[in-house]
């Protein structure tokens, strides 16, 4: 009966994040964490007896207790076992890639990459497509156990906000298949879905990894599991032994309160100084939204994950939304979404110039400079990076609905912005006569964007991209760079002509490094998997000003060259978006 009821609370088996109290770092297989160095002790630390030993008076309750014999272990049938080495939820022809997307490219050297993976990435496009071929059902390269594969994919998922992507690669491997690397990414995933229940199915393995945190998972589930009064005393045994406590502690024991007839908590948050992912996913799984300076001051992919936490309010997730829309892990039409359900929940008395309105008007207003006002207003709530990107894609579709006109010269580059942020760029397209017709200060940074997003472009004139340079007043000419580094990477431009921009205005495109080789190599081979794992490798900094423009054309190249165009050309244009 307790199984069914966990397995009933949790809502899927083993499923679902970074570990358990650190923000960053790679599980290692079967390796207790260190504790953190915190004024409260943590969940990382073991829980021993005052003296060392074990825990004797837990084990003369046990021992004391009328217990019925175990159930045998669940036996899978033939026909519902799944195939370890073919993992993922996305076709590889929807996520963007061919079948055989990793190729002959061996697993452990794709393994490290993925592991030394720096987040997040300068590009939302990247992160875009990484996301979307680390979900797609390839097979396993080679040399790797394939469960740690999995494994090693739903982590760098986690580390790239992915909650529920990392999720779902989780619930797509047999729970007795599990390796301890599995299980320690399994428990981080259920800790960024904000889902304490799906801790339950783990707790073998939690015991093998990290019995530090076992006890406080064993009251959790129990109280799940209608037992309250065997969860209240695993809380009072973890109180009196267990070198965890504080806030770690008591955010255990409000999971434990919230089960049948629990005790209630209070959350003292005054003296946490770091939002761990332990603290993240209990707070967020009981509906508590951790305090705002706690979230601003914690990476962005925690941000992500309470932008969809289930059980906060859209108002509440909303600050945390524009972030995950900026890094990729929301789209444009979630976006809107979101504040459609704001929307149709707030009084009509409150509405007035509320952000839910204003999106309103940006689609239905009557008038077009209406509409427009509406773009601008919304557009201005993203003052920069990761917010300013995500309020592109929030307005990306009232966008496309405003009709090209060289009258709008000012608005024209982040209309042009927020089209491609969305992926429209034939709407985005319709905009080349009007800014044909614009003031060159005006139109250098929409023809530029169009240059390199429009399809179907093939040439664009060097007497254009001189003039362009000329103007340029970016840092080191940083923007000229990544034009012609995307324009050549694309083939818009010949290599010839690419070499002589390059030498005439010192651009960088000529550097060659390990990397630039792995990823040329990988492309030739038609590893379209393996080029965007080294695409992200490429792109490891939150801005773009800081992505060398020989990584952008090669990874322009190699994107390009297996069967990525689209891709291709919204991160080159992303590029010059961004700079």
């Amino acid at each position: 009966m307790r199984t069914k009821l966990i397995l009933i609370a949790s809502a899927a088996v083993v499923l679902t994040l970074p570990a358990i109290a650190q923000q960053a770092g790679a599980p290692q297989p079967a390796a207790p964490a260190p504790a953190t160095p915190t004024a409260a002790p943590t969940p990382e630390a073991a829980v021993t007896s005052n003296d060392g030993g074990s825990d004797e008076s837990a084990v003369e309750e046990v021992s004391a207790a009328s217990l019925q014999p175990p159930s045998p272990p669940i036996e899978y049938p033939g026909w519902a076992r799944r195939d370890p080495w073919t993992v993922g939820s996305l076709n590889p022809e929807d996520a963007g890639v061919t079948s055989d997307a990793w190729g002959g490219a061996d697993g452990p050297f794709l393994s490290t990459l993925m592991r030394r993976m720096q987040t997040p990435l300068a590009s939302r496009w990247a992160h875009i497509a990484l996301r979307n071929a680390l979900l797609a059902r390839l097979r396993a390269p080679v040399n790797v156990n394939p469960v740690d594969w999995v494994g090693e994919r739903a982590w760098l998922l986690l580390r790239m906000g992915e909650a529920d992507a990392a999720r779902m690669l989780v619930a797509g491997v047999d729970a007795d298949r599990f390796t301890p690397k599995m299980v320690q990414v399994g428990v981080q995933s259920a800790l960024a879905s904000a889902d304490p229940p799906a801790l339950c199915p783990l707790e073998d393995g939690i015991h093998k990894y990290d019995a530090g945190i076992l006890r406080l998972v064993q009251a959790m589930c129990a109280s799940l599991a209608a037992e309250p009064e065997a969860a209240a005393g695993m809380i009072d045994q973890a109180r009196r032994y267990g070198r965890i406590g504080g806030v770690d502690l008591a955010l255990a024991e409000k999971v434990v309160g919230a089960g049948a007839n629990g005790r209630a908590s209070t959350i003292e948050w005054d003296p946490v100084d770091a939002l761990t992912a332990w603290r993240f996913g209990l707070a967020a799984g009981t509906g508590m939204a951790p305090p705002e300076r706690l979230m601003n001051a914690a990476m962005p992919r925690l941000r992500a994950f309470q932008a969809r936490a289930p059980m906060l309010s859209a108002q509440q997730r909303l600050p945390s939304a524009i972030v995950a829309a900026g890094l990729g892990v929301f789209s444009s039409q979630t976006m809107i979404d979101l504040y459609s359900a704001i929307y149709d929940t707030t009084d009509p008395g409150d509405l007035g110039d509320s952000d839910a309105w204003q999106l309103r008007q940006a689609f239905v207003a009557k008038e077009p400079e209406a509409r427009l006002a509406a773009i601008r207003r919304l557009l201005a709530t993203g003052k920069s990076g990761w917010q300013k990107e995500g309020a592109r894609a929030l307005v990306a579709r009232a966008a496309t609905m405003v009709e090209p006109d060289s009258k709008f010269a000012k608005d024209a580059p982040e209309l042009i912005s927020a089209m491609l942020a969305a992926g429209y760029d034939q709407a985005a397209a319709r905009w080349i006569p009007a800014v044909n017709g614009m003031d060159d200060e005006d139109s250098d940074r929409c023809w530029a964007m169009l240059a390199l997003a429009a399809p179907n472009v093939a040439d664009v004139g060097t007497g254009r991209i001189n003039s362009f340079i000329r103007r340029d007043k970016s840092r080191n000419h940083v923007r000229s760079a990544l034009l012609v580094a995307g324009l050549a990477g694309l083939g818009r431009i010949s290599v010839d002509t690419a070499n002589s921009l390059n030498r005439r205005y010192g651009l960088g495109l000529g550097h060659i490094t390990s990397w630039t080789k792995m990823i040329d190599a990988a492309a030739a081979r038609g590893q379209g998997g393996t080029v965007l794992v080294l695409t992200g490798t490429g792109f490891q900094t939150p801005r773009f000003d800081r992505v060398p423009s020989a990584h952008l054309y090669h990874a322009v190249t190699a994107l390009n060259r297996t069967g990525q165009g689209f891709t291709a050309r919204m991160i080159a244009a992303e590029a010059l978006s961004r700079t």
